[in-house]
């Protein structure tokens, strides 16, 4: 393998590295304290050309691959943004990634300009509070009327729900058939209208910067052109891109690390107990070498599973297996870091607090731990389905 650095990919990271440092912990601290979005750095992402990154040329894109937006979510992450910056940005960088693959070329040329202006804010609604992970089994419901879709049900975990004029929407809409259970399932490309669509933030742990929250959907019309490939067949249009969103999340969560382990050098070298600093003793400096040992490590792997995403070659094992790894390792620094700063670590003044929450979100999201080994168990083991 050739490991010289892509010229490209070099100018990636300086550029983003550079749009980040304009925006320092201290914002990011305000915007996680106030709840509120941040939109001085979405601004700033928009302008320097970041949205639309993988958004095909000819639709006004960057036309650039999973491998280029992991770098982007990666350098954002570690700027000490975390999930708060990754999270402003993230659909606009690789979202829409459903309408790009089996879209029509209608829905492609009315939406994806706006996306790539920034004008157009987008939510994906999958999630819902009885189904969870269990995907075939939500039970928003749309039925065929004259031009389109009448739509009903219930949404949770939106992400920028609040800001969003759109949402990528699974719905069932046709009855479950236990033979074929992703059968009847379908993607829209919904007007989040605010009629009949109540939206409702969910308080929560960290990452507040960026809303999350329940929708409650009664009775909203969807047209027929917003369907988003084959009707009945959405499974498998969200499908395709679940590798990619692990690579890309993967990337922030190995960012939130390298912020923290940043954070916990510093302060080790910094604070001065006992007559000399801190970092000299090794109950503090081994852990922040392991910490960083272990970022190294999951890096590898993610970097392996993004060439493999965009080669077009199958790597769910390497998707999950990096998703898993890059979730760990970054918990694992977001925790040494705060262990360093001791009782200071569990104030806001230093940070590492922020970074601990985020970091925690990614051993959950965008799917837990726990399902990518029962993924590993019987996909790469050959072992029995366990749910």
């Amino acid at each position: 393998m050739d490991y010289t650095e892509d010229p490209t990919h070099r100018e990636i990271r300086e550029a983003v590295r550079a749009l980040c440092k304009r925006f320092p912990d201290e914002y990011w601290m305000e915007h996680d304290t106030s709840h509120e979005f941040p939109w001085g750095f979405y601004d700033a992402v928009r302008d320097a050309g970041w949205l639309g990154l993988t958004i095909p040329e000819e639709y006004g894109g960057g036309g650039l691959g999973v491998t280029e937006a992991g770098i982007v979510e990666r350098e954002i992450a570690a700027s000490g943004a975390g999930m708060g910056g990754c999270s402003a940005v993230h659909i606009g960088i690789f979202g829409f990634h459903p309408i790009i693959e089996h879209g029509s070329e209608s829905l492609k040329r009315r939406f994806l300009p706006q996306a790539v202006s920034g004008e157009l804010h987008v939510s994906f609604a999958v999630t819902e509070p009885d189904a969870g992970t269990d995907t075939t089994n939500i039970s928003t419901a749309a039925r065929k009327v004259d031009g389109g879709w009448i739509v009903t049900g219930k949404k949770v975990w939106i992400t920028k729900a609040q800001e969003s004029g759109r949402m990528l929407l699974l719905a069932r809409t046709s009855p479950k058939d236990p033979n074929r259970k992703t059968h009847g399932l379908t993607l829209f490309f919904a007007e989040i209208d605010r009629e009949k669509v109540q939206v409702r933030e969910i308080p929560k742990m960290g990452r507040n910067a960026v809303d999350t929250n329940e929708l409650f959907i009664d009775e909203l019309f969807v047209a027929d052109e917003d369907v988003v490939g084959e009707v009945d067949r959405g499974f498998r249009t969200i499908l395709g891109g679940l590798n990619a969103e692990r690579v890309i999340s993967a990337n922030a969560a190995l960012g939130i690390g390298e912020a923290a382990v940043r954070r916990g050098v510093a302060y080790a070298k910094q604070r001065a107990v006992f007559g000399r600093a801190i970092g000299q003793n090794q109950g503090i400096a081994f852990p922040l070498a392991e910490a960083r040992i272990r970022l190294d490590a999951a890096e590898q792997v993610v970097e392996r599973a993004a060439w493999l995403v965009d080669k077009g070659v199958p790597c769910g094992r390497e998707a999950n297996a990096a998703k898993y790894l890059c979730a760990e390792a970054g918990f694992f620094a977001a925790d040494v870091a705060l262990q360093v700063h001791g009782g200071f670590g569990y104030g806001k003044e230093f940070h590492v607090e922020r970074y601990f929450r985020e970091a925690r979100l990614m051993r959950i999201a965008p799917i837990s731990q726990e399902m990518v080994l029962n993924y590993t168990a019987e996909h790469v083991l050959g072992l029995p389905r366990s749910y």
